[in-house]
């Protein structure tokens, strides 16, 4: 469960940076600029990348069959 969270906060994540490239940031627009949830957010966006790129070698078909 762990993993699709982290997983489903990466694609957030990735896609709202996709999105800042075009002058628009989704998170902010639906959750306010600055806001502690804002923040909230950011931080668990930051986590699940950090969990996904540590966990990555177990959990991937290619990386973990070498």
């Amino acid at each position: 469960m762990l993993h699709i969270a982290a997983y489903t906060l990466l694609w957030v994540g990735g896609l709202n940076w996709l999105l800042v490239a075009f002058n628009f940031n989704l998170v902010e627009t639906l959750l306010g600029t600055g806001s502690m949830l804002t923040n909230v957010v950011y931080i668990l966006v930051g986590l699940s990348t950090v969990y996904i790129i540590a966990a990555h070698k177990s959990d991937c078909k290619v990386c973990g069959s070498k």
